[in-house]
């Protein structure tokens, strides 16, 4: 390509570039203003820090960039990947009657896995009739609108073990979970989260509390990549778990693996000092740091400010933290 032709890409580059992020910045359509909860086109990001992260794309994309064409691709596409909603699919591929002392009821295998690819990291939960019904009434105090045309499965006064009972409801719940998925508010909230997380969580944290670190982390990495999917706008959400997997891999003596989760979970505390696991993680990434040769110099000096800047207060070890999560 001459030179006359790769300027002439440059420019038409950084004009498209310039045109996507201004209509980002503009105002929402007559039509988007009619539907307030209607889905928009790469606003996944956290809506406090959205204007501040265009403001850097509008000045990183200047006509006066430095950039090379082949630099401005590569931002862009790493932009629209931060932008893509991760898609989940729901699958109940079969049931299972458990009998437990004068109860009996079915259990629901429900598979999570992203769609668009392979997925060798798909998420296997069970759920039973009743926890779907606990989401459903949850949903409909907080979400009613949302909600009012989403069907819930009636209980059978008789027949709820039958063959054809259970089928029909494992197609109804499919459709249920895909319906809720789809809706941005709902699949954001904690309730939904909590839903398809929270009791594999609350073994994982019960077994570390017990001491059993490798039945807890074993929970833990099967939890994480689903919470990471779920919670992909709100990184920080994911911190408690991360840093339980640190306590894990420190207590079974895998300081390695224990220092790359911790930084996995430093990296997003960066700009939140003030949560309540950031100085005990930094003192345990201190600790880790030493022990396996690496640069903990600079660890010291963000601790050393952050304790120059705030009053001193008792702080939690990163374990006692982790052992206090999910206590009835």
């Amino acid at each position: 390509m001459d030179q006359d032709s790769h300027c002439t890409a440059e420019r038409e580059l950084l004009e498209a570039v310039n045109r996507i992020t201004t209509f980002s910045t503009t105002s929402p359509s007559d039509e988007a203003q009619n539907q307030p909860k209607a889905e928009i086109s790469c606003r996944v990001r956290k809506e406090n820090t959205e204007k501040d992260d265009l403001q850097d794309s509008n000045a990183s994309l200047s006509p006066n960039s430095s950039m090379t064409t082949k630099e401005l691709q590569e931002y862009w596409r790493n932009e629209k990947r931060q932008c893509r909603q991760v898609k989940l699919l729901f699958e109940i591929p079969s049931t299972r009657i458990v009998e437990h002392h004068l109860s009996k009821y079915v259990m629901y295998k429900i598979i999570i896995l992203q769609t668009g690819s392979f997925d060798s990291n798909k998420s296997v939960i069970e759920r039973r009739y009743s926890d779907f019904e606990k989401l459903h009434r949850n949903l409909l105090e907080e979400f009613s609108e949302e909600m009012e045309d989403v069907t819930f499965p009636k209980k059978m006064l008789t027949g709820n073990f039958t063959e054809e009972i259970i089928n029909e409801r494992k197609l109804a719940f499919k459709d249920y979970l895909r319906l809720l998925y789809s809706m941005k508010y709902i699949r954001r909230s904690k309730k939904f989260i909590d839903f398809l997380t929270r009791p594999e969580l609350q073994e994982a944290y019960g077994c570390l509390r017990g001491g059993q670190y490798t039945k807890a982390l074993e929970i833990l990495s099967e939890v994480i990549g689903l919470q990471e999917r779920l919670t992909r706008g709100n990184p920080v959400s994911i911190v408690p778990t991360l840093c339980a997997i640190v306590v894990c891999h420190k207590d079974l003596e895998n300081p390695a693996s224990a220092f790359e989760y911790g930084e996995k979970a430093l990296s997003r505390l960066r700009v939140l000092t003030s949560h309540r696991y950031y100085i005990p993680l930094l003192e345990t990434m201190i600790t880790l740091a030493y022990e396996l040769g690496k640069d903990f110099l600079s660890l010291q000096e963000k601790l050393e400010e952050w304790k120059a800047k705030k009053d001193p207060i008792r702080v939690f070890t990163l374990k006692e933290l982790a052992v206090r999560e999910y206590v009835q």
